[in-house]
């Protein structure tokens, strides 16, 4: 379920979908960086774990809802089954407005819903359980995240800028020429940057290069060595090794594997 987003938010929601999921049978997703932050309200089970690859430690319990900031690799979901959820997915300099901290904080990490809205996360989520109804649903996230975006604070226009080159650019355009454009030196880009969006802009930009790709990827017949030119790759062994790096799956892999609500079934 989805609808239009209220206009004031367009500039900072990308997404939001409500689904159900009706069978309690357990499943795992890979989720794989895609240049936004995500939002899951959790209505019915959460998930059982939250956890990176190849990295060392013990998982996230999400015994709530859940942010995730942007990431520069992947991360696996468990869940037991019968999900109930809204998934939002959200630009960086929008999440940096809503969730009113430095993104870099929640880079590659995922947190608890109240840890980073504060209390008023919980009766929110209270409510919106409360209700079966969709469009009520809505009304009450529009009203909360607009009430936070009055509140949160401004993106500076030279990273808000920078945001859009990269964006438009999907990561092909050089981070000196988006420094020389936007007046400022090469590290004090990189520190403001990083502060409003939670990566880099040369990790930025990498990311979007991949996530352009995963997105062309999904159509049938594409060709790699086409797919790594057109998304600006060396050559298909960059994009080979991009993939492993960024999502730990081949190209071929990953568009075999079903699309679940804005992650890829293991």
């Amino acid at each position: 379920m989805t609808r239009p987003w209220p206009r004031e938010l367009r500039p900072y929601v990308h997404s939001y979908d409500g689904y159900r999921v009706a069978a309690a049978t357990s499943y795992r997703v890979r989720l794989v960086p895609s240049g936004r932050a995500v939002v899951v309200i959790n209505l019915g089970e959460p998930f059982a774990q939250v956890f990176r690859l190849r990295e060392a430690g013990p998982a996230v319990r999400v015994v709530g809802s859940l942010v995730a900031g942007l990431e520069d690799g992947p991360r696996v979901c468990d869940h037991p089954g019968g999900q109930e959820a809204i998934r939002l997915e959200l630009t960086p300099l929008g999440a940096y407005r809503l969730f009113a901290v430095p993104m870099r904080e929640l880079t590659n990490s995922v947190f608890e819903l109240r840890d980073v809205l504060g209390p008023g996360a919980d009766e929110l989520v209270e409510r919106m359980s409360a209700t079966p109804d969709w469009t009520q649903r809505f009304d009450l996230l529009d009203a909360a995240l607009l009430t936070r975006l009055d509140r949160g604070p401004d993106p500076s226009p030279e990273v808000a800028h920078a945001w859009r080159l990269l964006a438009r650019s999907a990561g092909t355009i050089p981070v000196a020429r988006i420094a020389a454009e936007v007046g400022w030196s090469h590290g004090h880009l990189v520190r403001r940057f990083t502060h409003q969006v939670g990566l880099t802009p040369k990790a930025t930009a990498r990311v979007l290069r991949f996530h352009r790709s995963v997105e062309l990827l999904s159509r049938e017949g594409t060709d790699l060595r086409q797919l790594a030119a057109t998304c600006g790759f060396y050559d298909q062994a960059h994009l080979n090794r991009e993939f492993r790096a960024l999502a730990d799956i081949t190209p071929a892999g990953l568009a075999a594997a079903r699309r679940v609500e804005g992650a890829h079934e293991l």
